[in-house]
């Protein structure tokens, strides 16, 4: 559907830090939500972006993060392998929390002619929330599934829903409301 991309944050994840495995409990959930969202989406011609740190790896490609993110003996496995990307998806390598942030995101966008912006990922209540203000500042229309995010927390994610619906005015209804127009 022309005018949306569905993006994908930081779902490719290694969860190699402190309470990973947390967060790893309330992603997969998420992850296979989001595996869903995609598969629906993709007949009707919505570009998947993935949106993903770089883990300041400035020489590495998106190919070796998944590759080092499916890993056996990474947590995040798991995640990748529910959302691994296919060959005709778009990526966006980011060095900082939001996925704007000295990446071609916004370019990519404009390209695809992407107006809507459907929001899934973790951390919310960080790299998720942090990409969403970025959106509004640049004028685009936020869905973001309430049941396509994850925070280490229910309360961090609960806040972060509410604060996103109440000040960007973000669609946070589960993923299967949503209605592309």
């Amino acid at each position: 559907m022309k005018g949306h991309a569905l993006l994908i944050v930081d779902m490719i994840n290694a969860l190699d830090f402190p309470d990973g495995d947390k967060l790893l409990s309330t992603a997969l959930p998420a992850a296979r939500n989001i595996a869903r969202l995609k598969q629906r989406l993709k007949p009707r011609g919505v570009p998947t972006i993935y949106v993903n740190d770089n883990y300041g790896q400035w020489r590495s490609d998106f190919k070796q993060v998944v590759a080092r993110c499916a890993a056996e003996d990474s947590l995040g496995a798991p995640l990748v392998k529910l959302l691994h990307p296919d060959d005709d998806d778009f990526f966006v390598l980011k060095p900082e929390r939001s996925g704007f942030r000295d990446t071609p995101l916004r370019m990519l966008l404009g390209k695809l002619g992407a107006k809507t912006l459907i929001l899934t990922g973790v951390a919310l209540d960080v790299c998720v929330f942090a990409t969403a203000t970025d959106a509004d500042m640049h004028g685009f229309k936020l869905f973001v599934p309430s049941d396509c995010v994850a925070s280490e927390t229910p309360g961090r994610r609960t806040a972060s829903l509410k604060l996103l619906r109440d000040s960007l005015q973000a669609d946070t209804r589960p993923s299967r409301s949503i209605t592309l127009r």
